[in-house]
């Protein structure tokens, strides 16, 4: 384990966030698609279920898509903003299931603060590691994807979202085979 395990979770949660609007059609286009992302996460706390909690879980996740791809001080700059803007107050913790952990909001708070101060938290023990060079855009050519390497010899290179890396080694394989063939 690379960090503390709601330190994964949160990580997890944001990538997830961020690769909605990777696809196709955007994954969080009405309430009740927030509603399912948020249960599947395993997200707890109050929500609104309406528009503007919608809309500002969106802005978020442009925000998180942003610091994805910072350098380190830009990174540290964006991730004390947000929590500057939630005035967050740090604190241990307990329940659903989970042993101790931190929380920087109240359960009452708006949810994309509650999301964003998370994600923040959660890339301060990136950024307080070192460990930027985890955050990471899929290698494949034709995806945008976003993923998280917690590989112990850092060498995941493709997201989760789709069959990427299957799709790769498939087209890396065909054009092995061609070369071998013209090379004949």
């Amino acid at each position: 384990m690379i960090f503390a395990p709601d330190t994964e979770a949160s990580l997890g949660t944001v990538v997830a966030l961020i690769n909605t609007a990777i696809a196709e059609t955007d994954a969080l286009l009405t309430s009740a698609d927030l509603e399912e992302f948020l249960n599947e996460q395993g997200f707890t706390g109050s929500r609104t279920r309406n528009d503007a909690e919608l809309r500002s879980v969106r802005q978020l996740r442009s925000q998180l898509g942003e610091i994805w791809v910072l350098d380190e001080d830009q990174a540290v700059e964006a991730v004390n903003n947000i929590l500057r803007t939630a005035r967050a107050l740090p604190q241990l913790i307990r329940h659903d299931g989970w042993n101790y952990h931190i929380h920087a909001t109240t359960p009452e708070a708006p949810l994309s603060e509650r999301m964003a101060v998370e994600a923040a938290m959660a890339l301060v023990d990136v950024l307080r590691s070192a460990e930027l060079s985890r955050l990471r855009t899929c290698a494949a050519s034709d995806c945008e994807a976003v993923l998280l390497d917690l590989s112990r010899n850092r060498s995941k290179r493709y997201c989760d979202t789709g069959n990427c890396a299957n799709r790769e080694h498939v087209r890396a394989y065909r054009q092995r085979k061609s070369q071998q063939k013209s090379g004949l």
